[in-house]
C-alpha cells in the first residue's frame, strides 16, 4: 500500500492486449495534504527521471506556444524531410535560447512598481515575491523587441545572460524523517 510522503518509480509494461501494451517507467509520487498520488509514464529510465519534473510542464508547453504561433510560427514550414527539419529545430532552439536570455535580462529591468498584482487572486497564502505578478509582456518577445530595436539604431546585438536554474527535486521522505529525529537529539557543545 502507497504511504503519503513516499516517492518510487520502476520499469514496467503498461496497459492491457497486446496492441496497446506500453513499456516504460512508472514515476509516482504522494505528498501530505494531496488526496492522490501522482502517477506519470515516461520513456526515461527511472535513475534518470522524477515525478517532480512534471512541475516543468507549463513551461515545456509554454515552449511550443513559443515554437509555434506566439513566435517562430513553425507551423508554416511545411517541412516533411527529418534531416532539414532537425537543421531547422536545432537554429531555433538556438535562437530561442537567445532571445529568452536578452529577454530575461530586459526583465530583470522592468520596475516592479509597473507589474500588476495577481497574488489577490490565489486562494494560498499570499506571496510578495516577483514571481507572482503577472507578466504582460512575455520573456521571448522582450528579447525580440530588444534585438530589433538594436538592429534598428545600428547598435552591437545583445548578447544577454542565461542562468540555468536546477531541475526541481521535492524533499526526500527519508531526509524528512532524518531531520525530525535529529530535532528530538540534545544539541552538542
Amino acid at each position: 500500500m502507497p504511504e503519503v510522503g513516499t516517492p518510487w518509480s520502476g520499469r514496467g509494461t503498461a496497459f492491457k492486449g497486446r496492441e496497446r501494451q506500453l513499456e516504460c517507467t512508472l514515476l509516482a509520487r504522494w505528498d501530505a495534504g494531496h488526496k492522490d498520488p501522482w502517477l506519470i509514464l515516461t520513456d526515461l529510465p527511472p535513475e534518470a527521471s522524477d515525478a517532480c519534473w512534471y512541475g516543468l510542464r507549463a513551461w515545456i508547453e509554454q515552449g511550443f506556444k513559443v515554437i509555434k504561433r506566439a513566435g517562430w510560427q513553425w507551423q508554416w514550414t511545411r517541412m516533411s524531410d527529418p534531416a532539414r527539419a532537425s537543421r531547422l529545430w536545432l537554429a531555433v532552439a538556438v535562437a530561442t535560447l537567445w532571445l529568452l536570455s536578452v529577454g530575461g535580462e530586459a526583465d530583470e529591468d522592468v520596475p516592479v512598481g509597473t507589474l500588476e498584482e495577481v497574488t489577490a487572486l490565489c486562494l494560498s497564502k499570499r506571496r510578495s515575491c516577483r514571481e507572482t505578478r503577472l507578466r504582460l509582456v512575455s520573456v521571448f518577445r522582450r528579447g525580440w523587441i530588444r534585438l530589433l530595436v538594436a538592429l534598428i539604431r545600428h547598435e552591437p546585438l545583445p548578447e544577454g545572460r542565461f542562468v540555468p536554474e536546477a531541475w526541481p527535486r521535492a524533499p526526500e521522505a527519508r531526509e524528512e524523517a532524518v531531520i525530525k529525529a535529529d530535532e528530538g537529539l540534545p544539541k552538542a557543545a
